[in-house]
């Protein structure tokens, strides 16, 4: 279930305040800067922003 793009818009990476994007086929929102590249989970359409449950870029 993709999240409403006013949403999107308002958040932001935790680790670093860059912007995020969605990518649905994950289930994740990801920081789009280079140096962090954190990815958040969304359960049940609710993102996840927190830094302990982030997965790091590969």
């Amino acid at each position: 279930m993709p999240l409403e793009a006013s949403l999107l818009e308002i958040l932001a990476c935790p680790a670093c305040h860059a912007a995020l994007r969605e990518d649905t086929a994950a289930g994740e929102l990801i920081c789009t800067a280079e140096r962090c590249g954190l990815a958040y989970p969304v359960r049940d359409g609710i993102p996840v922003l927190l830094i302990d449950e982030a997965r790091r870029p590969a």
